[in-house]
């Protein structure tokens, strides 16, 4: 005698079905043109900054003392006019030249001056 034996599946719990979510933002072409032109004109904004800052370090370094020149501190009750005719002491150059060409060297717009200030002061010729 042979017994068929059938096997039944079990059943199993059901899996939680995931729910796909999908963005509720769909860029249309125009849209997706828009965001590129906008990349581009920063991307163009960054590079423009960053070459007038390379150039405007350029163009400090030319105001760096030459070989020709020197620094010194400026001291309490000293004038513009002071420095610039000991510069040109023993020379044929204009004091007033001279305090033009300090004022240039050092960025002033004025010829006032600060105690304990750095001057660039350039050989008279």
């Amino acid at each position: 005698m042979s017994a068929t034996v059938y096997v039944l599946p079990v059943a199993e719990p059901p899996r939680p079905v995931r729910e796909v979510r999908r963005s509720t933002v769909r860029l249309t072409r125009r849209g997706r043109v828009v965001v590129f032109a906008f990349a581009l004109v920063v991307l163009f904004a960054i590079a423009f900054v960053g070459a007038r800052v390379a150039f405007a370090v350029e163009g400090g370094a030319e105001k760096s003392p030459s070989p020709s020149a020197h620094t010194m501190v400026v001291g309490d009750g000293d004038t513009l006019w002071d420095i610039s005719s000991d510069a040109v002491a023993g020379t044929d150059a204009s004091i007033r030249e001279m305090e033009q060409t300090i004022k240039e060297l050092n960025g002033l717009e004025s010829s006032m001056l600060v105690s304990g200030q750095t001057l660039i002061i350039p050989t008279a010729p």
